[in-house]
């Protein structure tokens, strides 16, 4: 049985948001990273409201923000190219509001379809990789007796934020791709 396509736009708009709620909390803590994260969690959850016809203006709003959020990426990137990513996803953002500001989600073209294709490939991967990332920083080890823990179990590497906030990022890949698959 599947959800109705309403059901699943608001889970998606549900989950950007809480997203771009947990990334906004972390930008005192994490700079400039964790602002772009949140201005696209919020985006992303703002883009996925199911509206219906007449809402342009919203596409041309979210561009015009998705193109302010990669020229802050393109500043990020002095920083290293670990933030182009922050880029690519700022620049899907800007494709998917022109590409439904002008009907694409609606049979009425299908926008780029080489490029939807090569941006599912990407989001497609970053979602595995990030998967795999997240499940090998929730790996157990064994720790020695008399150190306090007697044979207790637990997780190894960095606990709390880090892993949440690797789980963020998981959830925005997985809305990411949701909303390439639902153009």
């Amino acid at each position: 049985m599947s959800l109705p396509a309403s059901v699943s736009a608001w889970l998606l708009v549900l989950l950007c948001a809480v997203s771009g709620a947990y990334c906004l909390g972390r930008v005192r803590r994490a700079g400039g990273a964790a602002a772009g994260e949140a201005a696209m969690g919020f985006g992303m959850a703002l883009m996925a409201v199911p509206l219906g016809h007449g809402d342009g203006w919203r596409a041309t709003a979210l561009a015009l923000v998705f193109c302010a959020t990669a020229l802050h990426a393109v500043w990020l990137l002095r920083q290293g190219t670990h933030h182009a990513h922050h880029l690519v996803g700022s620049l899907t953002m800007v494709y998917m509001a022109v590409t439904a500001g002008h009907g694409a989600g609606s049979g009425h073209g299908g926008g780029l379809p080489l490029l939807t294709g090569v941006l599912l490939l990407y989001y497609a991967g970053y979602v595995v990789l990030g998967g795999a990332r997240l499940i090998t920083a929730g790996a157990t080890v064994q720790h020695p007796a008399g150190a306090g823990t007697a044979g207790q179990t637990g997780p190894t590497g960095p606990t709390g934020s880090a892993e949440l906030t690797r789980a963020c990022r998981l959830a925005m890949g997985m809305g990411m791709l949701a909303m390439l698959l639902a153009m």
